[in-house]
């Protein structure tokens, strides 16, 4: 979602911009870390038609693994951090990544931190990302830091690809079926139709049906492509808006069979993203902020944030996460156990390998159910549809032989 704010800087300096952030809390948070004082931020209306169709940063997460193992050779062999982002910066051939690298380059010799000066691109380098690496300045431990982080994009490109990659299929053939269908309707169906009726014989309802369908689409195909645009352009808009954005939320966790595998990709993703800021040393109420703010689901980043206002009021993290019935009792149990034993970071080590396995089990499984599934709906389909033409074509033939 794209916001729009006004804001001043440490020096009193006027500025304004727009910032792409999962709500608008996410965005007021972003802005603050980068040192600025908001005057007013809304949501911004006027998106282009161009830029409701927005394809990512340009950098895939596949980059961003291997430049971070780049950083955590070389920060290992005590290569200094601008030297690191020069270099790196110079050999990246993506030129929105060699930009942004050069960029961060250029902040660095001004005396900027590496976090602060990776802030400045959140649409490369995540909150996540950013305190990460703020963790690992503070420690000395920038080495390790950025070896963790390509593990861990490591792990959620692995989880998220499986999920995505199991919907291509399915959505492939469909949109040919269809397209094939729309092609039937319009141009063979009226043909055929034509020589059924001069015929004067008597035709089937279900024949009937067809050709109605077909003259509707002869007679109105453009009109409907034109209101199927005109809606789908006005369902994107609304998804950008927060109220649009947790109705998707919402439709995405409920729908049938794809929504339990949403819910454990979400879920996986907080374990695992938990895990390793736990790890990294960054204190639990930090955590569950950077992690509510990429999370990438409205409904769990709102009880993500619900639970971090109890926690810093004194309640558990458990107690604080069973009050919503998105996070299961079993996750609250392990984390309950987890926090009397002192062994937190273990414990959404152990969740996050447990959901990841999930996700690749429930993926497996939707495949190996859609596949069958797919090809007797689009058998019907075809038989319907061919059924409806011959039989009166059959009938007309003997008719004529009587």
């Amino acid at each position: 979602m794209l916001f729009k704010y006004q804001a001043l800087e440490n020096t009193g300096k006027n500025t304004n911009g727009t910032i792409e952030a999962v709500s608008l809390d996410v965005a007021i948070g972003s802005l603050q870390k980068r040192g600025l004082i908001i005057m007013n931020i809304e949501p911004d209306e006027k998106v282009s038609w161009l830029s409701s169709f927005s394809f990512g940063s340009g950098v895939s997460n596949k980059e961003v693994v291997i430049l971070s193992r780049q950083m955590a050779t070389l920060f290992e062999a005590q290569v200094s951090a601008l030297k690191i982002f020069t270099l790196l910066g110079a050999e990246v051939e993506n030129k929105v990544l060699k930009k942004s690298l050069e960029q961060v380059a250029n902040d660095i010799q001004s005396g900027s931190p590496i976090s602060k000066a990776l802030s400045k691109h959140p649409q490369i380098f995540s909150d996540f990302y950013v305190n990460m690496v703020k963790s690992g300045e503070e420690t000395g431990k920038l080495n390790e830091t950025f070896s963790y982080l390509a593990d861990h994009l490591d792990r959620s490109y692995e989880v998220t690809s499986k999920a995505k990659n199991a919907l291509i299929y399915p959505a492939f053939v469909i949109s040919v079926f269809i397209a094939v269908m729309i092609l039937m309707f319009t141009f063979i169906i009226p043909k055929i139709s034509g020589i059924i009726l001069d015929s004067g014989q008597q035709i089937p309802i279900y024949t009937r049906i067809v050709f109605g369908v077909s003259k509707f689409f002869v007679d109105y195909g453009i009109l409907l492509l034109v209101a199927l645009v005109v809606l789908v352009f006005f369902v994107i808009r609304y998804t950008r808006t927060v109220e649009g954005a947790s109705a998707l939320a919402r439709f995405k966790l409920e729908v049938p069979f794809i929504g339990n595998l949403y819910q454990k990709l979400y879920l996986s993703i907080i374990a695992d993203n938990m895990n390793t800021m736990v790890f990294s040393g960054i204190p639990m109420v930090k955590a569950l902020e950077v992690t509510s703010s990429v999370v990438g689901n409205e409904v769990y980043a709102k009880a993500l944030n619900e639970s971090l206002v109890a926690v810093r009021g004194g309640q558990s993290l458990s107690q604080s996460l069973s009050e919503h019935k998105e996070i299961p009792s079993m996750l609250c149990q392990m984390i309950r156990v987890g926090e009397e034993t002192g062994e937190l970071g273990s414990i959404f080590k152990t969740m996050a390998r447990f959901y990841q396995r999930d996700v690749i089990n429930a993926v497996d499984t939707i495949v190996s159910l859609i596949e069958p599934v797919m090809i007797v709906l689009l058998g019907l389909g075809v038989g319907i549809l061919l059924a409806s033409v011959l039989i009166p074509i059959y009938d007309i033939a003997n008719s004529a032989g009587a």
